[in-house]
């Protein structure tokens, strides 16, 4: 019997405290909701709002100005996806997504393994190689336009000094070039960005971890892979992520290098978008491209977010 009401006291107790959490939550709801309400507002006008416009401009032939009244419905959509162009372009953003995959982020998880942990100096290479993501892409593409000068660019003039009879040619202006020619750039401005997000995780790794490791015999090579790397899984997954966004959102560095040129052949969805609808005054086409854009990165996110970012 004693037993029967000390247990009815204890659920009486439990049905306390969780009505006293719910009470507390309750309490805290209205003034997160009040910290969330600027936020909210500033993300549907600027974000929710243009998309839902763009989705209704894409049904129309629409120059931007004057009311929407031809209405032509998923024809700008069928003369994207029949334009070799955008399938050119479509094609270049999947490449950097691939070359981004394969050559910058090990390239940024090479360098972050090696001046991460325990090396004399790192702040300074973190800096140096942090800096030109703190450039702008419109700074950067200028900076490497004159680079890529064929006549008074740097890696023309050395090279010709060092090589005798060499002829210069143009990166930028050569189609065969000018795709791996931004690329570079695009390594060389992105890939301090990930060292970095590398670099916060690697802190995060508790270096007893490393000094059992090698106590127990294991060579630089064993600790990284077997160690260090699936510790740093959320690091890379997080890197993963924002490098293949950033791959179908790029604009400004190619824009500023070779204006999607010469012949198309480093056109990107985006600079697409910007010559066949803002130049030409073509709203209409340019929003199908804008919503097809956003489509593919919101499929890709919720794909990423469900199957891959949610195990962990």
């Amino acid at each position: 019997m004693k037993i029967g009401v000390e247990k009815s006291d204890l659920l009486g107790n439990k049905a306390i405290l969780r009505k006293k959490l719910l009470t507390k939550e309750k309490r805290n709801i209205i003034p997160a909701m009040g910290f969330l309400i600027l936020p909210l507002i500033v993300f549907t006008v600027f974000v929710i709002i243009p998309v839902f416009q763009a989705a209704i401009f894409s049904l129309y032939k629409w120059k931007g100005l004057g009311a929407l009244s031809n209405f032509i419905g998923i024809k700008n959509f069928i003369d994207i996806i029949k334009d070799k162009i955008f399938l050119r372009a479509l094609t270049n953003n999947f490449l950097i997504v691939i070359f981004s995959l394969i050559i910058e982020l090990p390239i940024a998880l090479i360098i972050a393994l090696a001046i991460g942990r325990n090396f004399k100096g790192s702040i300074i290479f973190r800096t140096i190689f942090f800096l030109p993501f703190i450039l702008s892409e419109i700074i950067a593409g200028v900076i490497w336009l004159f680079i890529y000068n064929p006549q008074y660019g740097i890696q023309n003039t050395f090279i010709s000094k060092i090589v005798p009879g060499f002829n210069t040619f143009a990166f930028v202006g050569d189609p065969k070039l000018v795709f791996m020619s931004i690329f570079i750039v695009i390594i060389w401005k992105y890939f301090g960005f990930h060292m970095i997000i590398y670099i916060a995780g690697l802190q995060n790794i508790p270096n007893e971890l490393e000094e059992a490791a090698y106590i127990d015999g294991v060579n630089k090579w064993q600790l990284n892979w077997y160690i260090i790397l699936p510790l740093l899984k959320p690091a890379l997954l997080i890197s993963v992520f924002f490098s293949i966004i950033g791959s179908f959102q790029l604009f400004d560095l190619v824009w500023a290098i070779s204006k999607g040129g010469p012949v198309h052949a480093s056109e990107t969805m985006v600079t697409y978008l910007y010559n066949f609808g803002f130049l030409r005054f073509n709203l209409g086409y340019g929003s199908a491209v804008a919503v097809i854009i956003f489509f593919i990165c919101l499929v890709f996110n919720i794909l990423y977010q469900k199957f891959i970012m949610a195990r962990e």
